[in-house]
C-alpha cells in the first residue's frame, strides 16, 4: 500500500510555505505562497489554507493518502490546543484556533507549534539527532531559538512555553535583548550581534587602515551584515575571524549551561548561522569542560542538522508523526 503523507506548513509574517513529507522525512511538491497577515483573521487562514490546497493538488492521490497536517506559526502559541495566541508577526491572529479550523477545512488531525521546537523534532525523528534519545536542537539566525526532545517528544513544560533557550543570560550587565532580559546568547550571538560587534571593531579602528573585507563587501560602516562577516571570514579577514571567534566562546559558555541542566545525548546546530559557526564546533566541544562541571561534555555531538531552509516544513510535518 502508499505510504502516509503528511503536510508540513511553515508560516511566517510575510509568506507560507508547505511541502508534502513522507513518512522518512523526504520533503517534496514544495508551494508557497503569501501570508495576509495585516487582513482579517480568517484573511490569513485563507492564505494558509491556499497553500495546503495547492500541495494537495501536486499529487493525484494526496487527499486519499493525508494522515495529517502540521503547522509551525510564530508564537507565542499554546501546542496543546492549537491556538495562536498573539504573534507580533502576525497581527491578524488573537486567540485564534488554528488547529481547529484546519481539522475543520480538511477533514484530517492537526497538530501546532513553534519553529524550533519543531524543527528539533524532525532532527530526531529524521535528521542528524535520529540516532540519539535526547536531543538539544538549537537555531541560529535572526535571533536564537531552541528545542528540548525526550525520546522524541518535544518537552513543552507546564504552559508550552519551555526551551526558550535564546533567552537565558550567560551576561547579566550585557547588552538588553528584545525578550527585555540582559545578556541573553540571542543578544550576544545572533546574526544581529555578530554585525553589530563586527561594526564596534570597525569603528573602533581594529583594522585602522580600512582593509577589512568585511567593509569592502558590505559598502558601509552601518551596512555591515552578519553574511558580510561570514563572507569575509571565508577569505580570510583578521576582524570577521576575531568577530566569529568570540561568537563561538560565547555559544561555549551558554551550551556549558545546557548540558549541565539537560546533559542532552547529541546538540543539533541549524538556522541560517549554522554552517558559518560550524567551523568552530571542534573548538566549542573542546572548550566545553571549561564551562560546564561535567568534564564529559567534550563527548556529546555537537552536530550540523539535516534541514537548512526547509526546517520549518519538515518540523511542522513531524508533529503528525508523534503521540499527542
Amino acid at each position: 500500500m502508499p505510504e502516509g503523507l503528511t503536510i508540513g506548513v511553515d508560516i511566517g509574517g510575510t509568506k507560507v510555505a508547505a511541502a508534502l513529507v513522507s513518512e522518512t522525512g523526504e520533503i517534496a511538491h514544495k508551494t508557497r505562497g503569501p501570508m495576509n497577515a495585516a487582513g482579517t483573521a480568517a484573511n490569513g487562514f485563507e492564505a494558509v489554507a491556499a497553500v495546503i490546497e495547492a500541495t494537495l493538488s501536486a499529487v493525484p492521490d494526496a487527499r486519499a493518502r493525508l494522515l495529517g497536517i502540521g503547522l509551525c506559526s510564530p508564537g507565542p502559541l499554546d501546542p496543546k490546543t492549537g491556538i495562536v495566541l498573539n504573534p507580533p508577526n502576525l497581527p491578524c491572529w488573537r486567540n485564534f484556533p488554528l488547529a481547529a479550523e484546519t481539522v475543520r477545512a480538511f477533514g484530517v488531525p492537526a497538530r501546532v507549534d513553534n519553529d524550533a521546537n519543531a524543527a528539533g523534532l524532525a532532527e530526531a525523528l529524521w535528521g542528524s539527532g535520529a540516532a540519539y534519545t535526547n536531543v538539544f536542537y538549537a537555531t541560529l539566525g535572526t535571533g536564537i531559538g531552541s528545542g528540548i526532545v525526550f525520546d522524541r517528544r518535544i518537552y513543552h513544560g507546564r504552559t508550552g512555553s519551555a526551551a526558550e533557550g535564546g533567552h537565558v543570560t550567560i551576561d547579566y550587565h550585557g547588552p538588553r535583548c528584545g525578550c527585555g532580559k540582559r545578556g541573553c546568547i540571542e543578544a550576544l550571538a545572533s546574526g544581529p550581534a555578530i554585525a553589530r560587534r563586527a561594526q564596534a571593531k570597525l569603528a573602533a579602528g581594529v583594522n585602522s587602515r580600512g582593509e577589512s573585507r568585511i567593509l569592502q563587501l558590505a559598502g558601509s560602516l552601518d551596512q555591515v551584515r552578519a553574511e558580510h562577516v561570514g563572507q569575509a571570514f571565508q577569505e580570510g579577514d583578521p576582524v570577521a575571524r576575531e568577530v566569529l571567534e568570540e561568537t563561538a566562546h560565547l555559544l561555549t559558555v551558554w551550551l556549558g549551561n545546557i548540558v549541565d541542566l539537560l546533559e542532552p545525548d547529541v546538540m543539533v546546530v541549524g538556522g541560517g548561522m549554522a554552517e558559518l559557526m560550524s567551523g568552530f564546533f571542534a573548538s566549542i566541544s573542546q572548550d566545553l569542560p571549561r564551562w560546564s562541571i561535567n568534564q564529559r561534555a567534550g563527548e556529546i555531538p555537537l552536530l550540523m542538522a539535516r534541514y537548512g531552509a526547509d526546517a520549518g516544513i519538515a518540523g511542522a510535518a513531524a508533529l503528525c508523526r508523534v503521540p499527542t
